[in-house]
């Protein structure tokens, strides 16, 4: 074969894998909860956050659409993957700084989203934002070497 031909079928079987990677069907939040739990426990923290990040965009677009109950519980699954990244993280001893940037980004978040919604709701959020601050404080002091209080 020459150069330009072996060129040619390259680039085309590299457009016809990027069409099929294009067509992968989207991971449901279910399937990565359900891999997150599966997974090595050092694979958890990116998981979990990531899981905890879906239902943060999911709980603002809920609210901003004026469904608090939905938001609401969207708060309660980011509290719950949380939790379950800071204990990964916190256990396996990696993926601790990454786990804490991503929970004081989601704190901030929430706290934003907080200043947003009606009143009633503003304080489940807010005790979301305080619970993933407390996480955060926890992962702060393991990756320092103080015991956490």
């Amino acid at each position: 074969m020459t150069m330009p031909r072996t060129s040619a079928i390259l680039v085309l079987l590299l457009l016809i894998s990027a069409t099929f990677l294009s067509a992968k069907k989207e991971e449901t939040l279910e399937e990565l909860v359900a891999r997150a739990g599966a997974a090595k426990i050092e694979s958890q923290p990116d998981l979990f956050i990531e899981a905890a990040e879906r239902q943060l965009a999911a709980a603002d677009d809920a609210f901003t659409a004026g469904n608090s109950e939905q938001g609401l519980k969207a708060v309660r699954d980011i509290v719950t993957y949380s939790d379950k990244a800071g204990t990964a993280a916190d256990k396996s001893g990696k993926k601790l700084k990454h786990t804490e940037i991503a929970l004081r980004k989601m704190a901030a978040k929430l706290r934003d989203i907080k200043r947003t919604v009606e009143f009633e709701n503003q304080a489940p959020i807010q005790d979301a934002a305080d619970h993933l601050e407390q996480l955060r404080s926890n992962l702060l002091n393991r990756m320092f070497g103080k015991e956490a209080k």
